[in-house]
């Protein structure tokens, strides 16, 4: 049987992991440490599906939106 994958769902956000080079550059860009950052657990239905995501990393998440056509989030993946 096919597993189903959740990020092929209309109602569900792309979520990318970040590069170092790219975490870098959020971190500075914000001003922030990847600490401060929202929280996303490893255990999370989508991040789970995502097989490469270790503790630790930035996923970004990109929404649809009707206003201002995407709006996008930083998660700091946690335990």
């Amino acid at each position: 049987m096919k597993k189903f994958a959740l990020q092929d769902h209309e109602l569900v956000p792309t979520h990318i992991i970040l590069i170092s080079e790219e975490k870098e550059k959020v971190l500075e860009e914000y001003g922030v440490g990847a600490a401060q950052l929202p929280k996303i657990h490893i255990s999370d239905p989508v991040i789970k599906d995502m097989e490469e995501v270790v503790v630790g990393d930035i996923i970004k998440i990109v929404r649809e939106s009707p206003t201002a056509k995407q709006s996008i989030f930083y998660r700091l993946v946690i335990d």
